[in-house]
């Protein structure tokens, strides 16, 4: 059982300096194909080093006190490329071009065929996450919408068709994933925020697909971008009620860097908020008391049973130390807030 605002993390921890360029990595957009450039250790070798910095993130978060622990996402080089350029369909070797968020164009996946998983991508992830640890484990898997609007449409006569697929292969990783011991998968969704008119136009459609038939828990994760590589902050969401109509147990959103009026969460009183409180857009390790204070400020709109306790977005781009003080600064806060909770319901 978990206790009241069990703390989790978005999905991504800090990959060792040893592991991976880490000056390269936040010099660039997140890549969306392959960068094997990023990686510090030699091919064959590559595996047992991610393996061993998944180790540490692992137990950095178990340390830290979180409830529900992620891999880090510590083997890809984004939140989004691995499982997108692991695709039947989509030519790696001639990579497509896409505005990315920030309005800058960004090499993408070419899809030149329909899109199709070949094969599981990330249940290996969940197996090794699950041997290596007793906590509940959450694992991540880029969105279908997002991921639609991430690649160059060579093929499809509309990209609401080849979102459909792309939704398609998401659903069978996902039913894998939670085969393979998963307590909660969490689709990445950024885009939805980012194109929120095309979101309304199909976006719930896709993802629902994702999610057909399956049974264990589920997250979607919508975000500003990575405080590291987006600057600035809008002071509300484009796209958010509408994910009322989702089949998504939990709604992942930012309200610390962006100081989020949090009664727009009352339109989605039909799901578990799982609420940003860590500012990512500054070094500065929070005080638990002020990680306490953004927590309070939604109770007014969302019983505390519905609440899980996170990041605003990925610790990725942080160092090491920062994003520990972060981790353990956020279950000092929700101590805080659970300890007043149970004096008010004793």
């Amino acid at each position: 059982m978990s206790p009241l605002l069990p703390t989790t993390l978005v999905g991504s921890y800090a990959q060792p300096e040893w592991l991976i360029d880490r000056k390269r990595l936040g010099d660039r957009f997140p890549p969306r194909v392959r960068a094997q450039e990023l990686w510090r250790v030699a091919p064959e070798l590559l595996e047992e080093a991610q393996d061993d910095a998944t180790l540490l993130a692992i137990r950095a978060q178990e340390e830290a006190g979180l409830d529900i622990v992620t891999d880090g996402e510590v083997r890809r080089e984004s939140y989004s490329n691995r499982f997108a350029t692991a695709l039947e369909g989509v030519d790696i070797d001639n990579p497509g071009s896409a505005l990315d968020r920030s309005g800058h164009p960004n090499p993408v996946p070419r899809v030149v065929g329909k899109i199709r998983r070949k094969h599981a991508v990330q249940v290996r992830d969940v197996q090794f996450l699950r041997a290596h640890t007793d906590r509940q484990i959450k694992i991540t898997v880029p969105g279908p919408f997002t991921m639609a609007q991430q690649a160059q449409n060579d093929f499809y006569a509309s990209e609401a068709e080849m979102a459909m697929d792309y939704a398609e292969a998401v659903n069978a990783e996902i039913r894998d994933m939670f085969a393979a011991g998963a307590d909660v998968v969490q689709i990445d969704e950024p885009y939805m925020q980012a194109r929120p008119e095309k979101a309304r136009e199909y976006g719930v459609e896709v993802l629902n697909r994702a999610l057909e038939g399956v049974t264990g828990r589920t997250a979607v994760h919508i975000c500003f971008g990575y405080a590291a590589v987006i600057h600035a902050r809008p002071n509300g969401y484009s796209f958010l009620p509408e994910l009322c109509g989702c089949k998504a147990h939990q709604i992942s959103i930012e309200t610390a860097q962006s100081n989020l009026d949090c009664s727009v969460l009352e339109s989605l009183s039909n799901k578990e908020i799982m609420l940003g409180v860590l500012d990512l857009s500054t070094h500065e390790i929070e005080q638990p008391e002020a990680v306490a204070a953004r927590i309070r400020r939604a109770l007014p709109y969302v019983a505390p049973e519905r609440l899980i306790i996170a990041p605003d977005c990925g610790l990725k781009y942080l160092p090491r130390d920062v994003a520990f003080g972060k981790m353990k600064a956020m279950v000092e806060g929700a101590k805080i807030v659970r300890a007043e909770l149970a004096v008010r319901l004793a």
